[in-house]
């Protein structure tokens, strides 16, 4: 019996009794597979599901058939191709579909992340018929990376408490050797920093980006308002959705009203064709609007009707296109002076503005600049293989006593036109710009000497900011508003011995 091949049991099986039994049967291997299924007609309702469809959706079989399939509201489906008032959806459009991630939405509400493919079926005549899906339920794999996304978020800068449980040894060991990879890591989602104000940013953040309310972030031109956008988007629920960017100051109003609602063909001369806009292509994800506080007033007035009604109109056409988008937008300019002028809607604002992120300056960030100085040059360094060991103490000096009006924008510039003349070694004064220039360092000198004061007592003010601050020199360097390389050599010259308890 051991060699002997097992029989086929369906074909010895009387043909009578398969045909009596083979819808049963199909129903039992289609109610065992752990994947949902779908059936669809050709008009998108639904004509069959199985048990494990039911199961990750929280939908019965009876509240599922013969409902159309929006009802499911799969972010890829809802991204048909609108053709007067017919849905194309796109797997009769393509005849499959193939490992399309995408969200879901219980009957709770609450999103369900599936692996979707798909595909046509045909009759004998090869006439479409029917379309069957099958949705593989991520929901496990979300959750275990949102785990690892938090404890990145968390184990980038060291904590200020004591966590209210403590781990298991395994559980450190995991955490300990976590956090050291997260050390050879730029920053926060690209964004370098660890002064107390980065941190609260941080925090901000990772807060803003559980949250589906528009955010509008401000900051001075080179502060970072793009990476803060795509940050709160990655750790968003939305991460999976579209990141649209879209800079209103760049297209004028007609053309800018055609980039973010789409138009179509023959709204205006050159319209040859429908497109889809901005808005229609960040469905389920984030769209982030930069240079707001230069949007038009008509557009502005569309925007606001999309934050409202969360529908969009293409140009040349009135129907409704439903969006579910969430809006971040970023200006440098002060929306309320322009309110004043009458240049911005004030029902706009507080729409936008319901969560609003502040961006500091570099100047008020200077105990950050030897950071992000180390962190270009070792990206220069990778992208030239240039023999350059980093940046003189003289040349760091300078750096962290410049205002940067352009902020890391700008100090980007100066360390790539530093890299550029510096031949090997560390960059040095005479690698940078002219604006640091030796010319121009006894001006700068006595500017911060006049921080300090020229009298006799510099000694003590030192000690006492080193006091104020607790013994963070990077603390006590702002407090006396110089850089902290500036600090170090007073403290030297004077012989001041820092600890957590002053020696002098």
């Amino acid at each position: 019996m051991a060699g002997k091949p097992l029989p086929d049991k369906l074909s010895e099986a009387p043909e009578a009794l398969f045909e009596e039994g083979q819808e049963h049967f199909w129903k039992t291997v289609i109610d065992t597979m752990m994947d949902g299924l779908l059936v669809v007609d050709v008009e998108g309702v639904i004509l069959s599901v199985n048990q494990a469809m039911e199961h990750i959706t929280g939908y019965t079989r009876e509240e599922l058939v013969g409902q159309p399939c929006t009802i499911l509201k799969c972010h890829t489906c809802l991204d048909s191709v609108m053709l007067g008032q017919k849905k194309e959806c796109e797997l009769f459009r393509r005849g499959f579909v193939r490992r399309r991630k995408c969200v879901m939405e219980k009957k709770d509400g609450t999103p369900l992340p599936v692996l979707k493919n798909a595909a046509i079926l045909k009759d004998s005549r090869g006439k479409v018929v029917a379309g069957v899906e099958n949705f593989t339920d991520l929901s496990e794999v979300e959750a275990k990376e949102r785990v690892i996304s938090h404890l990145r978020r968390e184990l980038s800068h060291e904590p200020s408490y004591d966590p209210p449980v403590k781990s298991p040894d395994m559980m450190q060991l995991f955490i300990t050797r976590l956090r050291q990879e997260l050390n050879k890591e730029d920053g926060f989602h690209g964004i370098i920093g660890k002064s107390p104000v980065m941190v609260q940013l941080f925090i901000l953040i990772s807060s803003a980006a559980q949250s589906e309310a528009p955010v509008v972030i401000y900051g001075e031109s080179g502060t970072g308002k793009e990476l803060v956008a795509a940050a709160i988007h990655r750790l968003s629920p939305r991460h999976q959705g579209p990141f649209i960017k879209v800079n209103s100051a760049a297209l004028n109003e007609s053309l800018l009203e055609s980039e973010l609602f789409g138009h179509v063909k023959g709204a205006f001369t050159g319209a040859d064709r429908t497109r889809v806009g901005r808005f229609e292509a960040a469905h389920s994800g984030d769209i982030f609007l930069d240079e707001i506080g230069d949007l038009p007033m008509p557009t502005q007035a569309k925007l606001l009707r999309v934050l409202q009604e969360k529908v969009i109109e293409k140009v040349g056409d009135h129907a409704p296109i439903p969006v579910n988008v969430r809006v971040i937008t970023a200006t440098n300019k002060d929306l309320h002076r322009l309110m004043a002028l009458g240049r911005f809607r004030e029902d706009l604002y507080y729409r936008i503005g319901v969560i609003p992120i502040h961006l500091p300056p570099l100047r008020e960030r200077r105990e950050d600049i030897p950071l992000l100085v180390k962190a270009f040059i070792d990206r220069a360094r990778r992208q030239t293989r240039k023999p350059l060991s980093g940046i003189s103490d003289e040349a760091l000096d300078l750096l962290t006593g410049h205002d940067w009006p352009g902020n890391v924008r700008e100090l980007i510039n100066v360390i790539e036109y530093g890299f550029v003349l510096c031949p090997e070694g560390a960059i040095q004064p005479e690698h940078l710009p002219a604006t640091f220039s030796p010319r121009s360092a006894p001006l700068r000198q006595e500017r911060r000497v006049g921080r300090l004061g020229r009298a006799a007592d510099e000694r003590q003010r030192l000690i006492d900011a080193i006091n104020e601050a607790g013994g963070k020199k990077s603390e006590a360097a702002r407090l006396l508003g110089i850089s902290r390389v500036t600090l170090w050599k007073l403290l030297k010259v004077h012989d001041i011995q820092v600890d957590k308890i002053i020696r002098s």
